[in-house]
């Protein structure tokens, strides 16, 4: 079966999208820069959208449509909010960005620490890729160890050395699951199944010496809904800690939207670091990841990493994070 319309049905209904499309293939591979955009899945041609206001997204074409998709998870405000609108206006009015501290950065990076357990401080970056690149370094300069663990099914961005696939066995060795990724770049990285304690288990009783950290989706996203056992989490917390590893919870996806302080408030679940996407920013491009104090000595020490926060996204982040409850979480103690 398929649910593909006769050859220029689609096209028909939205003219003015199936001409944006044909130009795009011209000059963008595959005529959009996402493969999730490309509609191969379900045939016809991508949407293009001209303007968002609220829960709804206008295409190129006029038709309204009511959007569960939300940028893919950061318009928590919906589209357009009158009051981030008029944030971010202001803060354009006084410039794009200024390559140098400002009040802005300050501002949201206490509003992140306020509802977030365990983060104590955070440092920006642009995007939730580049903050798991960025915690997954710090973890192995502050352990000193070069393995990561991470799971099936869950993904944390594009970075080469996370392209990697489960295979047939309970740890994969080294094999990417994209073209250009050499091998050698994936070969300090495991994969293991989700939710099996008995495969963690094995992994670190064989090389739990070399393992800087283990990062996971605490409610993977990316592959359809995989709720995880606050069971299993929590034997991921015990094993790190007995093992002297790091826990990472990417939370690009679950932060401030299954709870004001993400999974680990309501999971009463304390990583010892955490990723942000643009969630902080209300869609603008940033990110975040942040962890208790004594990480700091790897960033500032040890572990190169470069960080910026857009004015223009931070005076955005902090309007939508006033705008969530602003209930303090209990702050946890790992």
């Amino acid at each position: 079966m398929t649910n593909r319309l006769p050859a220029g049905g689609r096209e028909s209904r939205r003219p003015r999208s199936a001409e944006l499309y044909e130009r795009a293939c011209r000059v963008i591979p595959g005529g959009v820069s996402s493969p999730v955009r490309a509609f191969r899945a379900v045939g016809g041609t991508p949407l293009f959208i001209a303007r968002g206001a609220g829960a709804q997204v206008f295409d190129a074409d006029g038709r309204a449509y009511l959007d569960f998709v939300g940028s893919w998870g950061p318009l928590i405000a919906g589209h357009a909010h009158p009051a981030v609108i008029a944030s971010v206006s202001e803060a354009l009015a006084r410039g794009m960005t200024y390559g140098a501290p400002c009040a802005a950065e300050v501002e949201l990076a206490e509003r992140v620490v306020a509802a977030y357990p365990c983060a104590e401080q955070v440092r920006f970056v642009s995007s939730g890729t580049e903050a798991v690149m960025s915690a997954i370094r710090v973890a192995r300069a502050f352990t000193g160890r070069e393995l990561i663990v991470k799971f099936a099914g869950c993904y944390h961005g594009h970075a080469d050395h996370l392209l990697v696939a489960a295979g047939s066995g309970l740890a994969t060795f080294g094999r990417p699951s994209s073209a250009g990724v050499p091998e050698a770049f994936t070969a300090c990285t495991r994969v293991l199944p989700l939710d099996d304690e008995g495969a963690v288990a094995e992994l670190f009783a064989r090389e739990g010496a070399r393992i800087a950290a283990v990062i996971i989706e605490p409610v993977p996203a990316n592959h359809g809904l995989l709720p995880q056992r606050r069971a299993y989490l929590s034997a991921l917390r015990d094993l790190t800690h007995q093992y002297g590893a790091l826990l990472i919870f990417d939370e690009v996806i679950s932060g401030f939207r299954l709870s004001r302080g993400g999974a680990a408030e309501r999971l009463g679940i304390a990583p010892d670091l955490a990723t942000f996407g643009k969630v902080i920013g209300g869609g603008m491009p940033v990110g975040a990841f942040g962890g208790a104090r004594g990480w700091r000595r790897s960033i500032c020490s040890h572990a190169s990493q470069v960080g910026n926060a857009s004015r223009i996204a931070a005076r955005s982040s902090s309007d939508c994070l006033r705008r969530c409850s602003p209930r303090r979480p209990s702050r946890c103690t790992w």
